[in-house]
């Protein structure tokens, strides 16, 4: 058994990192059965309240979840809000270059399974995305772009991807944005994003992977001319 011991820190805070250490280690595995509230108790010698408020904050991190009566499972073993900041650090080629491998794969999946709802979805997004010079506020022709881009992702048919991009959507608008405001680097214009489009409905993966990459690829490009490889 591996008693807590009072110190300047709460009692919380150690828990969380004696239970953090079960989760990178190894000791408790994805999709695992944690023990229970009781059993992590006496395994760490602190109370049952303690035990309740560290599984809460890992539960709200994303680590962990509860099947109702099943018990509580290990869901991951990096925080998301953790790997959130590996990403904002990252420069911005690397952030495009990630960027670029989730739009080819949901575009190349949406193509294989999206069905005519779907690509109805994907069509009135880029209907109302339309083209960058209609906005007054980049603000807004952000957001519909990532809702197109959003569209495709849902279309493809793999939750965990779509969610992925979902998550990295905070990322896919920084990189829109820096796009828009320098003016060396090209627009994400209507036309490419119309080629995504047809290859969908044609139901040709290669094609809808090319066109996606044919939207990030001038900006990796344009970044390779302007920042030496070290600065991306």
């Amino acid at each position: 058994m591996t008693k807590l011991t009072q110190s300047k820190r709460s009692l919380v805070d150690l828990a969380l990192e004696e239970l953090g250490q079960r989760l990178t280690s190894g000791i408790w595995a994805v999709g695992s059965r944690i023990p229970t509230e009781p059993e992590l108790a006496e395994q760490l010698g602190i109370s049952r309240n303690t035990v309740r408020e560290a599984v809460r904050v890992l539960l709200y991190a994303g680590l962990l979840e509860v099947r109702q009566g099943d018990g509580t499972y290990v869901r991951a073993i990096t925080s998301p809000a953790e790997a959130m900041r590996s990403i904002s650090r990252a420069s911005l080629r690397e952030q495009l270059e990630v960027r670029a491998v989730l739009e080819e794969s949901t575009a190349r999946l949406a193509a294989l399974r999206a069905d005519e709802q779907d690509i109805a979805q994907i069509e009135r997004c880029l209907a109302v995305r339309g083209e960058q010079q209609q906005y007054q506020n980049a603000d807004d022709f952000i957001a519909r772009d990532l809702d197109f881009h959003l569209a495709i992702a849902d279309a493809c048919g793999n939750a965990a991807l779509a969610e992925l991009y979902r998550y990295f959507s905070r990322t896919v608008q920084l990189g829109i944005q820096f796009s828009i405001q320098d003016e060396a680097l090209p627009d994400p214009d209507l036309a490419s994003h119309q080629a995504i489009v047809t290859a969908i409905r044609n139901g040709d993966a290669a094609a809808a992977a090319r066109a996606a990459a044919a939207v990030t690829g001038p900006l990796l490009q344009a970044l390779d001319t302007l920042l030496p490889p070290s600065a991306g």
